[in-house]
């Protein structure tokens, strides 16, 4: 009960009052807008339902909801989809009172709909509408509002319709657009002079005191009863009381008959999605505006609560509303209490003025529900047609507008789901799944190798392609991918798919793959993965993927590495060993089989010799450590050594690999200066170790061979460095 502690008391009452006095005058107009469909008479028990619409959902919905300062309330999504449900039944000679029935039987589906939701977690699937999709869906709710408004603004008989009302301006009655263009005037007018009083409000009273000023002159306007300008009294089609009205709708439950109730269920799941969707958009907006997070699926089962108490008592079903909310937030509130005051205050409100509902006009409930309408039109969409890269987004929006207009409110935000997935599959089958493909005679991996590996290498490494892949693997991508590759396919034997950048792989990409994997083994050759996210954007474990489709179980055909270095490294030594170089790596090398001493003379050799110290260290030992201070070369008989940089938090980057007869830690040894990075024995190691101190004076008697070792030395340098450049020229490229 913490929550309802509220630390300000009067800001969460005076933002319920506020967002009272915005909410209630759209629920009389939407309830009005509704109920007059079935009969001019049922008007009045039109204000009646928006009221206590409003209250139902506002005593409900903050009680069992998960967000602070949300008002719900009857809205325009609701008054669409009833509105068009209440005409499409009266068109086929339905009668009022089952009418009344089936939008009371409507309301209470969708509540229990929204309840379903909620209890299966949907609220978070509902958030992920496409932007497109939303403008076109509210758009069009805004163009079925002003539709349906017009013909009253224009104060024209009941059934007619937009284009009919446009058509007949004989038929206009000019008292009606007085008392409507005097509400829309100080609607819209009223917030550039004060934002004390909501708009609305201030827009209705202008359109009462409108028509009360016309009645003087013309008495008839101020008779109730049979005057079509005004709510009229309240009661049913043979004007009872407002307890006989409500006992009428359920009196009809003799009328309901299969038929009736399969019709209702695809207006009701419209109208549940459609108020789940405007919930949680408001909801999603004030989070961005109060830096907090809501419980979607705790909301849609306050929701739906509300909306089941709202319907059993003959109210308009409504979702968390936008203007009333931000008046709310904007007065003060901090908490669900405010939604609680809003409901309590739209009580007593109904308590004090049922009598005054009769006496609000028509007009000017039009002219409120006409503002609402225009303002719900996304204008700043006409933008995307600017710019040619948003003309498709644009389309979509204006493919749900169109079936919102001529079909159905859930068709179009079918239609338009379907279509934003299209555009999406566009986009990605459009952009690029292979990033960059690197020949193996161009690239290669961190392990340093002598001249005749290099070489080997050098001529052979064509026969290797580096592919970096990246985006979505799917079905729309797959033929992409195979084209991309399938020059490398006929005429390379090892092809390595870099991973990284991978965000997805379907079943159908998985597929060809494991294709590409046989054309491979065929040839002899072999598919080598390396870098396989071990979780993807969708939480998929794609290791787990690739082993649960048979792609990487084990066969000779492929293998799987967890860096690209290593992956390259393998390669490099199959071509190696292909080669006919392959030696035995468990004998040590002497000193004059190394590289560096290539040609030199035995005798002379066996003196240096003397000056080196030949050390064993085991794998995983660290041979010397950034910042160290050593002058010694260290020359590999056995094993290998890597090289790496601490980067922080524990974190290593590989700098190179050094194998069998090479050599390693020639900076310090020539410059004297500290280590600058950390030697690693990689696996068990056998080393010559010699310092610049032994050197040194072994140069005194040797002059020569101690030339000729530091020619060799620079020559291995400038070779590294040729390697290094020719592949910076290959990534450039």
């Amino acid at each position: 009960m913490k929550s309802w502690k509220s630390e300000n008391l009067l800001g969460d009452v005076w933002g319920g009052t506020a967002a009272m006095l915005v909410a209630l005058p759209s629920a009389i107009a939407f309830g009005v807008t509704i109920y007059s469909v079935l009969g001019a008479q049922y008007g009045a028990q039109g204000a009646v339902a928006g009221i206590l619409g409003t209250v139902a959902l506002g005593l409900l919905a903050p009680l069992f909801g998960g967000t602070n300062r949300l008002i719900s309330a009857p809205c325009a999504p609701a008054a669409a989809v009833l509105g068009a449900f209440a005409i499409d039944h009266m068109s086929r000679g339905g009668s009022p009172e089952l009418g009344l029935l089936l939008l009371a039987l409507m309301g209470l589906m969708a509540g229990g709909l929204q309840l379903l939701m909620g209890a299966l977690s949907l609220g978070r699937l509902i958030k992920y509408m496409p932007y497109p999709v939303v403008s076109g869906y509210l758009s069009g709710v805004g163009m079925i509002i002003i539709a349906s408004q017009l013909p009253r603004f224009l104060g024209l008989p009941k059934g007619t319709g937009f284009w009919g009302a446009l058509g007949s301006p004989e038929m206009w009655r000019w008292q009606g657009m007085v008392v409507g263009g005097a509400t829309i005037a100080v609607m819209l007018t009223a917030p550039k002079i004060t934002k004390k009083v909501p708009a609305p409000v201030l827009g209705l009273a202008a359109g009462i005191a409108t028509y009360l000023t016309l009645g003087l002159a013309d008495p008839a306007l101020l008779t109730l009863e049979g005057n079509k300008f005004v709510v009229g009294a309240l009661g049913g089609g043979e004007g009872g009381g407002l307890i006989e009205a409500f006992s009428d709708r359920w009196n009809a439950l003799g009328q309901l008959g299969f038929n009736a109730l399969r019709d209702l269920v695809l207006p009701a799941l419209t109208l549940a999605v459609l108020l789940s969707i405007d919930t949680l958009k408001t909801c999603v907006v004030l989070d961005a505006l109060t830096r907090t997070r809501h419980d979607s699926n705790r909301e849609l089962l306050g929701q739906g609560l509300g909306n089941l108490a709202a319907a059993a008592l003959g109210g308009v079903p409504g979702a968390g509303t936008m203007g009333a909310t931000l008046v709310n937030m904007s007065s003060g509130a901090t908490t669900k209490l405010s939604g609680l005051v809003e409901g309590i205050a739209a009580l007593i409100a109904f308590v004090l003025l049922a009598n005054l509902i009769s006496w609000v006009p028509v007009a000017s409930l039009s002219g409120i529900l006409l503002v609402i309408g225009v303002r719900m039109i996304d204008w700043h969409s006409l933008g995307f047609l600017k710019h040619r890269a948003t003309v498709l987004d644009f389309a979509v929006i204006a493919a749900v507008i169109a079936c919102a207009l001529t079909i159905s409110l859930i068709v179009a935000s079918g239609v338009g789901v379907v279509l934003a997935v299209l555009l999406f599959i566009r986009e990605q089958v459009h952009g690029s799944v292979v990033r960059a493909i690197v020949s193996g005679d161009q690239t290669f991996s961190k392990r340093v190798r002598v001249q005749a590996e290099r070489d080997i290498l050098t001529e052979k490494g064509g026969q290797t392609a580096i592919v970096e892949l990246q985006g979505s693997l799917f079905f729309g991508t797959t033929s992409q991918l195979y084209h991309a590759l399938e020059a490398d396919l006929k005429r390379r034997k090892y092809l390595i798919l870099d991973m990284r950048r991978v965000q997805a792989v379907d079943i159908t990409a998985a597929h060809m793959l494991d294709q590409i994997k046989d054309m491979l083994g065929e040839r002899g050759g072999m598919l080598i993965f390396s870098r396989i996210p071990k979780h993807v954007p969708s939480g998929k474990d794609m290791e787990d993927y690739f082993d649960q489709v048979g792609l990487v179980r084990s066969s000779h055909k492929v293998r799987a590495f967890a860096e690209l270095n290593e992956a390259m490294e393998w390669v490099e030594d199959q071509l190696i060993a292909e080669a006919a170089l392959a030696h035995n790596d468990e004998i040590p090398l002497e000193l004059f089989e190394i590289e560096l001493f290539a040609a030199r003379k035995r005798e002379t050799l066996a003196e240096l010799e003397v000056q080196m110290e030949k050390r064993h260290v085991a794998a995983g030992e660290v041979i010397f450590s950034i910042g160290d201070h050593g002058d010694e070369l260290y020359l590999i008989r056995k094993g290998s050594v890597r090289i790496v940089l601490p980067v922080g938090q524990g974190q290593i980057h590989h700098l190179a690999t050094f194998g069998r007869g090479a050599f390693f830690g020639e900076m310090a040894f020539l410059d004297g200066e500290a280590r600058s990075a950390n030697a690693v024995a990689f696996s068990d190691v056998d080393l010559y170790v010699l310092s610049r101190q032994q050197f040194d004076a072994f140069t005194d008697s040797h002059k020569k061979i101690a030339l000729n070792m530091m020619e060799g030395l620079a020559s291995v340098l400038a070779a590294r460095l040729r390697y290094t450049n020719a592949e910076l020229r290959a990534l450039q490229a």
